[in-house]
């Protein structure tokens, strides 16, 4: 396992790129530079104690891949080879992109599927987001009132970005403090 947090990506036209290449920056030296999903061997993946995903939200609440329209392969193509992997010792924050106003009916959608892949392979995710301040009709990537992950809309509220990413990742430095102190406890 390597101490460095891993951040992934799918992406097509750069936004959650940007995102995560973002969030890099500010993680510092904690993080590795953030890499496309299609480039990535799952032995890499695996290896991290911590990992952030992100991907955009495509056609119908689907995850960005092949069946989309995208020319490479993306994250549909790969948590399949997830599937049957041990990450117990694992923990995951994600991040999604959506347009609120123009699909407000699937804001955010592939934050659950890949909430639910990692899920099934024992990870423990942190990072759940409020729903307060986005104005959007369903999304499955709400539980309990809350996404599973950070949302962000790129087209309809980019001012807003930096200073979410600011407060998940003081969340997330808090959520993971918490963890340890549990494990060490039990």
């Amino acid at each position: 396992m390597t101490g460095k947090i891993g951040i992934y990506f799918g992406t097509d036209t750069g936004r959650t790129r940007r995102m995560a290449k973002l969030i890099a920056q500010k993680l510092g030296d904690r993080a590795q530079a953030p890499l496309n999903i299609n480039r990535v061997r799952l032995d890499d993946f695996i290896a991290h104690e911590v990992l952030i995903l992100g991907a955009p939200t495509y056609g119908d609440g689907e995850l960005p891949g092949l069946a989309t329209g995208l020319a490479q392969e993306s994250w549909a193509e790969f948590l399949p080879r997830l599937e049957g992997l041990d990450m117990r010792h694992q923990t995951v924050a994600l991040f999604g992109l959506g347009e609120q106003e123009k699909y407000g009916h699937e804001f955010v959608d592939a934050l659950i599927l890949l909430h639910d892949a990692v899920v099934a392979c024992g990870a423990r995710v942190i990072g759940a987001w409020p729903v307060e301040g986005y104005s959007f009709k369903a999304s499955q990537a709400v539980v309990d009132d809350r996404f599973v992950g950070l949302a962000l809309d790129q087209i309809n509220q980019p001012a807003l970005s930096e200073a979410r990413i600011d407060a998940w990742l003081r969340q997330l430095d808090d959520e993971s403090k918490a963890l340890e102190e549990h494990d060490a406890r039990a």
